[in-house]
């Protein structure tokens, strides 16, 4: 599992976003790989997106479960992010969280319902690769 550093948010429209709005998404992006809660919940109080993706489809939670933030994973599922969203590779937070060892994240991710089988690899069959044993007693194994 790879993470895309690109900045920008997926656009689906014809119109590209402008230079500011593109800058605020990278801070945000960039908020969530390093754990910087207390910045997202200004901004996703003040309205901003929860689900924003990049333009690999990774979303402020899969960035914040792949940097291993539980506290900002939190936030992130508080204001309305859904727990199983995959990124264009089929990766989901819970698979991210289990490849690199988080069982915070992961537990917190599991609070939310977030099924250890969904996505390529599953949350399962990364933590069955990787050894992570931890990950593997929350799923039930």
């Amino acid at each position: 599992m790879t993470e895309n550093t690109a900045p920008g948010p997926a656009t689906s429209g014809a119109t590209a976003p402008d230079d500011e709005t593109l800058e605020l998404a990278h801070k945000l992006f960039q908020a969530a790989r390093e754990g910087d809660t207390g910045l997202l919940r200004g901004y996703l109080s003040a309205g901003a997106p929860a689900t924003m993706t990049n333009a690999a489809g990774d979303s402020l939670l899969m960035l914040a479960a792949y940097h291993g933030h539980a506290d900002t994973v939190q936030l992130i599922l508080e204001h309305g992010a859904e727990a199983d969203t995959a990124n264009d590779r089929g990766q989901t937070p819970l698979a991210g969280a289990a490849f690199k060892g988080y069982a915070d994240v992961a537990r917190v991710l599991l609070e939310a319902g977030a099924d250890p089988d969904a996505g390529t690899p599953s949350a399962r069959a990364a933590a069955q690769m990787f050894a992570r044993t931890e990950i593997l007693d929350l799923l039930g194994n």
